[in-house]
C-alpha cells in the first residue's frame, strides 16, 4: 500500500467537531481514512457528533472524544483512547487555538496563562504524544496563525503563545525524521469562522478582507486541501510554516 494515500489511515484531529477541523474530518473519510475526533467541552459535543454520523456516512469508522488539552495527562489519554477505538493513528491533526485581542496594559495573568496554555503548551504536548504514539511514516500537522508574520497591536497572546510552535515543529522535525514522520504547520489568514469575528469590529473585519485576494477572509474550505496534501503526496515537506492566507501576510 502506498503511505503517502489517506485510504486506509487512521487520522486523529483535536479540534476536529466543527469548522475547519470538522470539514477536514469529512474530506478525509471521504478518502477512505478512520477518524478520531475531539472536542472539547460540552457547548461543542453535538457538533462533534453531527461530524462523527458524517464520517460513518462516508463509510469510515470514527469515534469522539472529550478532553481539555491544556492538561498533558488529557493528550496522552486522548491518543490512547483514539488508537484502541481505531488502531495505531498515522496522521495527528491540531487544530486547537484561542483568539484573544487586547493591549498588553490590560492583559491579566489569568488570561496570559490562560492563551500560553490553549495555544503553546497543548501543541507542545499534542506533538509529543504523537511522536510517541503515531505510526512510522505519519505525519503530524498544526495549525497556527499567519499573525506570526505580522507586525500589529492587540494580539499579544494569540501571536505570542502560537509562535512557539514553530520551534516545536522544527525541533520534532528533526527528532522524528528516522521514523520518516513529517512535522509542519499552517498558517491560515483570519478565518470566515465565529473563532475570528468575535474579536473584531466590522471596521476591522472589512480592513482584513482587504489584506487578501479578492477583497476576501480565509474559507475554512482554502485550508482543508492543504492539510490533505501535507497528510499525504506533500510528506517531503518537513519543519515548516506554510503561510496559507491570501497575501495577508508572508515573510
Amino acid at each position: 500500500m502506498n503511505t503517502h494515500t489517506l485510504e486506509s489511515k487512521n487520522v486523529l484531529i483535536a479540534g476536529g467537531g466543527k469548522n475547519l477541523g470538522g470539514l477536514i474530518a469529512r474530506q478525509v473519510a471521504a478518502a477512505g481514512a478512520n477518524v478520531a475526533i475531539h472536542y472539547n467541552s460540552e457547548s461543542s459535543r453535538s457538533d462533534a457528533e453531527a461530524t462523527l454520523a458524517a464520517v460513518r456516512e462516508a463509510g469510515a469508522t470514527g469515534a469522539i472524544f472529550q478532553g481539555d488539552l491544556t492538561s498533558p495527562a488529557a493528550v496522552e489519554k486522548l491518543f490512547t483512547e483514539a488508537e484502541q477505538a481505531l488502531g495505531t493513528i498515522d496522521i495527528a491533526l491540531n487544530t486547537v487555538g484561542k483568539v484573544l485581542r487586547k493591549p498588553i496594559v490590560e492583559t491579566t495573568e489569568g488570561e496570559y496563562d490562560e492563551m500560553f496554555d490553549v495555544n503553546a503548551k497543548a501543541a507542545y504536548f499534542f506533538i509529543k504524544e504523537a511522536g510517541k504514539h503515531l505510526a512510522d511514516n505519519g505525519k503530524i500537522i498544526t495549525i497556527v496563525t499567519a499573525l506570526l508574520a505580522a507586525f500589529t497591536d492587540g494580539y499579544s497572546t494569540y501571536a505570542g503563545g502560537k509562535s512557539p510552535v514553530e520551534h516545536f515543529t522544527r525541533a520534532a522535525a528533526k527528532e522524528f525524521a528516522d521514523r520518516g514522520i513529517s512535522v509542519t504547520a499552517i498558517a491560515p489568514g483570519p478565518m470566515d469562522t465565529p473563532f475570528f469575528y468575535g474579536q473584531e469590529t466590522p471596521e476591522r473585519v472589512e480592513f482584513h478582507k482587504s489584506q487578501g485576494m479578492g477583497n476576501q477572509l480565509t474559507q475554512i474550505e482554502d485550508i482543508a486541501p492543504i492539510v490533505r496534501f501535507l497528510a499525504s503526496e506533500g510528506w517531503w515537506i518537513t519543519g515548516q510554516t506554510i503561510f496559507a492566507n491570501g497575501g495577508y501576510t508572508t515573510r
